[in-house]
């Protein structure tokens, strides 16, 4: 599987604020010692506001991947009662809710969706007319992949006390829970008709932003990056310091893969209200993202101290799934599982306990859990995908490659792409080593889109084009990801992109690095042992290509193979 540095849990219901009776939360209840200071915090009500001496808001806030972080869509807006939103003319000078100059709602229901999904996979099929077809195509797919999980399913509250998710301000604008709940077209659409009655309602303009930033992800519209950026400023002109803006301009920027900022916003965020789960996550994500283990732990700490929740929880267990401790991981998801209120909650949490089974080569279990989180929400993309690498890793080719084609068919990520493709060249059959091609040409294209709408692309780039591209590309995008940030995946990327280029000596340190946390990757164990192979390192090279076959045998349908063909023949040299 993919990396899931940046992921984000369905944000809890409005109503769902923390109570004392929840104890630590399920991290701590998996005795593992994560919130041990912590009683939670207070029960959510008009009266009660977790920050002392703060005025209550109602803003509500969610994550930031592993892998990634709210939909910005909680809160009444105006948070703060000595600023009330006050009327205005609606003019364009006070700022245009729309988004694209001023000349009305844009339709946000698009028929041609599905148009556009079966122009990429008609490029797929169309050897070299396929790159200018697909570039009209997948535009509109993008940016589904571009928040790298950035942005979380749902909405999470922020932790202070206000209104339920039927509540309207007084000013009339839409109560966030309305987009946390899907219907988050209309939802812009009221807020954009509240915002040109009430121009100077920062808090609907916060609310507004980080909804456009779901909207990229459910639609695949990426010019909504640039609407949320304009809507997020206008919101921090008419308030500089309200948390929701700012932790709406976090979730914005780890969706660009700028974790550096994504951790600044956050920050900032914190500090005007320690409580905003949004800012809290994103922190976790942008740490994790940064290869800052041990400071992303005690942000998982702290948040679960203030905030305890699936958002939480899954970040936890990630930090800790990084640095080896399936155990607690494994346990931190089940009991997160056993919280878990809504099928938005439970498709999520049980895809992270399947992709969890996966990685340590449990096909079953992970294909159980895959089907606990398709019997929430039959539709949910990472399940399915999951589900069919976990076929294909247990042996059923078929359904795998029918499972995947369904996948790109909607929304053709690096990913899925690429596993589909090694499924073909696996396969073997007539046509399959151009149905192959076509799939990582298509990441390409992907690629090329990414960096056009501002977003980094430089790990996905680099992982894909040292098996299936230019590899000078990808040494190219694996030194610049290294040199923006220290995580175990940067340091497997690089690694693998050098030994591709002949570079071996160089890659070994960096093979080292990725495997050093404890992480439990079959595929890191795989590019270790090649690279020791390659320097001469030969009881090491056996050592790790054994170690990744015996915990994940199926983590890749032709680097398993590669792996058996060279231990192989390691065995056969003794």
């Amino acid at each position: 599987m993919p990396p899931r540095t940046t992921d984000s849990a369905p944000e809890r219901r409005d109503d769902d604020h923390p109570r004392p009776d929840q104890g630590g939360g399920a991290a701590a209840e998996a005795g593992d010692g994560l919130r041990p200071d912590s009683a939670g915090v207070a029960e959510g009500g008009h009266d009660t506001d977790p920050v002392p001496g703060a005025v209550s808001t109602g803003g509500a806030d969610s994550p930031g991947t592993h892998a990634a972080n709210g939909t910005g869509t909680e809160g009444t807006p105006g948070t703060h009662d000595h600023d009330r939103p006050r009327a205005g003319n609606g003019s364009a000078a006070e700022g245009d809710p729309d988004g694209h100059g001023g000349s009305g709602p844009r339709p946000e229901n698009d028929p041609g969706a599905g148009e556009r999904v079966a122009a990429v996979r008609r490029a797929a099929d169309g050897g070299r007319r396929w790159r200018a077809a697909h570039l009209a195509g997948c535009a509109a797919l993008l940016a589904v992949a571009l928040t790298g999980g950035a942005v979380a399913f749902g909405s999470v509250g922020d932790g202070r006390a206000g209104a339920g998710v039927e509540a309207v301000s007084a000013g009339g604008a839409l109560a966030p829970g309305v987009l946390a709940r899907g219907d988050l077209d209309s939802g812009i659409g009221s807020l954009q008709k509240h915002l040109r009655a009430q121009p100077r309602d920062f808090g609907s303009w916060a609310t507004l932003g980080i909804a456009y930033v779901e909207q990229a992800r459910t639609n695949g519209d990426p010019s909504r990056y640039p609407q949320a950026e304009r809507a997020l400023k206008r919101s921090l002109e008419l308030d500089p310091g309200n948390d929701q803006a700012l932790a709406g301009r976090a979730a914005l920027a780890a969706a660009r893969h700028d974790f550096t900022g994504a951790l600044k916003d956050a920050d900032r965020a914190l500090k005007e209200n320690p409580y905003n789960e949004r800012a809290l996550c994103t922190r976790i994500d942008a740490l994790v993202e940064l290869g800052r283990y041990e400071d992303a732990a005690e942000a998982a700490r702290t948040a679960d101290g203030r905030r305890p929740g699936v958002p939480v929880f899954t970040r936890y267990a990630y930090v800790k799934e990084l640095r080896g401790d399936v155990r607690t991981a494994r346990d931190v998801l089940e009991r997160a599982l056993e919280a878990a209120d809504s099928p938005a909650d439970t498709a999520y949490v049980a895809t992270s306990l399947g992709q969890l089974a996966w990685n340590q080569g449990e096909y079953k279990t992970a294909l159980g859990h895959y089907a606990r989180a398709l019997a929430a929400d039959e539709d949910y993309l990472p399940a399915l995908e999951g589900r069919a690498r976990a076929q294909a890793a247990n042996g059923d080719r078929g359904a795998a490659v029918e499972g995947l084609e369904q996948v790109v068919a909607r929304f053709p990520l690096p990913g899925p792409l690429v596993a589909l493709g090694e499924l073909y060249e696996d396969r073997g059959a007539d046509g399959d080593r151009a149905k192959a091609g076509d799939q990582y040409a298509l990441v390409d294209a992907w690629t090329s889109l990414a960096r056009a709408g501002g977003v980094n692309a430089d790990l996905d780039s680099a992982m894909a084009a040292a098996d299936h591209g230019d590899k000078k590309e990808a040494l190219r995008a694996a030194r610049a990801e290294w040199n923006r940030r220290h995580s175990v995946h940067t340091a497997d990327a690089l690694a693998w992109a050098l030994h591709v280029n002949g570079r071996d000596e160089e890659a070994l340190p960096y093979a080292r690095r990725a495997t050093a946390t404890g992480y439990r990757n079959a595929g890191f164990l795989y590019h270790r042992g090649i690279i020791e192979r390659a320097t001469g390192n030969e009881r090491e090279a056996r050592d790790h290509l054994k170690a990744a076959l015996d915990l994940n045998p199926g983590f890749s349908p032709l680097g398993a193979r590669e792996a058996r063909t060279t231990l192989k023949d390691l065995e056969g040299s003794r």
